[in-house]
């Protein structure tokens, strides 16, 4: 471990961190990348309760290098550029049970994928613009009618929900029955409504999520899975595909290729 002393700030959708950088011999899946420069985080105080709820001690960014604050490499880019993997390739599913040994539980693969947590083939769509993992969308609709103009979409591990331009979600909630919680972001949603599918088009295909897949449920109580985030500082609005899409679509992530994979998740 060696102090660089270099201050930094990250500005996440929950909220800014700050600290310094540092660097160490970063391992992941068993492969280690010696002399990387990582940001060491000692100040939280921006995230609020969301950090120590949590229970998580860090963040390792999935993307390219291009959106890295120490302007190196990114982990993966670091791993890939030793040459220790066959397959520049990494893949996740994410399983529905968060207690450690229990069937369901997630999986992040290093150089390759899992065959045991996807069935068909993949689809495979190219990443339009280096930096998130980004791909162009096609549309999205539900009933056959269109909700959305915007045309770029990112796959993020990162983002929990399906995050959207907050000038539509007005409309995709109430055209799934879902019903704004007065004060908050959150909408909720009757848990054995006969709500209607979303259809998410990329690449001439069709990406479903059902009800099921669009529901939080809690204690008897269920959460609209969706919300609508300020895109005013981006340089064009987007969809993420965060974690409720990704848990219904087993995705690769190809950095020889430049491109993801879709497979239905199993």
């Amino acid at each position: 471990y060696q102090p660089n002393g270099t201050v930094f700030e990250i500005l996440y959708g929950s909220g800014p961190v700050s600290g310094y950088f540092s660097e160490d011999t970063f391992t992941m899946a068993g492969f280690d990348v010696p002399h990387y420069t990582f940001a060491e985080v000692n100040n939280t105080k921006g995230l609020g309760p969301a950090y120590s709820i949590g229970k998580f001690d860090g963040i390792c960014g999935m993307g390219w290098s291009e959106i890295t604050v120490s302007g190196g490499p990114a982990p993966f880019s670091a791993l890939a550029a030793t040459g220790q993997l066959t397959n520049n390739v990494f893949a996740f599913y994410l399983g529905t049970s968060s207690s450690p040994g229990v069937t369901g539980n997630s999986e992040l693969v290093i150089g390759g994928v899992d065959k045991n947590h996807y069935t068909g083939d993949f689809v495979f769509e190219p990443v339009t613009k280096d930096g998130y993992w980004q791909i162009a969308l096609g549309g999205v609709t539900i009933n056959g009618e269109s909700v959305t103009t915007t045309k770029v979409g990112v796959v993020d591990s990162g983002t929990s929900l399906l995050a959207v331009p907050e000038t539509e979600i007005a409309a995709i909630a109430k055209a799934v029955g879902a019903k704004k919680i007065p004060l908050l972001p959150e909408y909720t949603i009757d848990c054995n409504a006969a709500s209607p599918d979303i259809d998410i088009q990329i690449g001439g295909n069709t990406y479903t999520l059902t009800h099921d897949d669009y529901i939080i449920e809690d204690a008897g109580e269920c959460l609209f899975a969706m919300t609508g985030i300020d895109m005013s500082k981006l340089p064009e609005p987007l969809w993420i595909l965060g974690d409720v899409f990704m848990r219904k679509y087993y995705v690769q992530f190809d950095a020889d290729n430049n491109q993801l994979g879709f497979a239905t998740a199993k």
